[in-house]
């Protein structure tokens, strides 16, 4: 019981997890995570912090990383629907700078898993959206990075949530104020 199918993406380390789910007349049962699974299909961390969240349609938060202590992180969307985005920062990548995204929903039941030195994001589709995931490093407050999440030089092309555009989007006053991945390179 509990099998996991891992697919890689065309940015590598980035994985998305689709669990085995057993459902019958009274609802589903699933585990969303099993270390011997997630060992087994070559994703072996210790995970020390589980987060939550819980946005309304049109939130986009990111995109955010930790500077000197970088977190990998293993996401899933409890209830409703995101477009979720991981952008790679390592400087030595052959895709330094290119992002991949996924949708993740209650539906779909997927996980992403993020690699330390990506940028993270996500954009809330459906009328309300739980967010969950687990990090390898503790969050510390002064450590935190962030890129500009519409950044032309990254492009990313977020989907909008139904009958919103883009001067809807609800982003919190420090997202707005993250630079462009020019600037990140600069700071190094």
């Amino acid at each position: 019981m509990g099998k996991i199918i891992v697919e890689t993406c065309e940015i590598e380390g980035l994985k998305i997890i689709t669990p085995a789910v057993f459902g019958d007349e009274r609802g589903y049962f699933m585990e969303t995570y099993n270390k011997n699974d997630y060992v087994a299909a070559g994703i072996d961390y210790e995970f020390v912090q589980d987060n939550q969240s819980s946005s309304k349609k049109g939130v986009l938060r990111g995109l955010h990383f930790q500077k000197e202590f970088p977190q990998d992180k293993l996401v899933r969307v409890i209830s409703g629907e995101v477009f979720d985005v991981a952008v790679d920062l390592r400087e030595d990548s052959k895709t330094f700078g290119k992002w991949f995204g996924v949708v993740l929903s209650a539906e779909n039941k997927k996980q992403f898993f993020i690699p330390k030195n990506f940028a993270h994001g996500f954009v809330v589709l459906s009328d309300n959206a739980e967010f969950a995931y687990k990090c390898t490093d503790f969050y510390h407050p002064d450590d935190e990075g962030g890129i500009k999440w519409d950044d032309p030089e990254i492009g990313i092309e977020w989907p909008m949530p139904e009958g919103m555009t883009k001067e809807e989007l609800t982003i919190s006053e420090k997202d707005q104020k993250w630079r462009g991945i020019k600037e990140f390179i600069k700071s190094k």
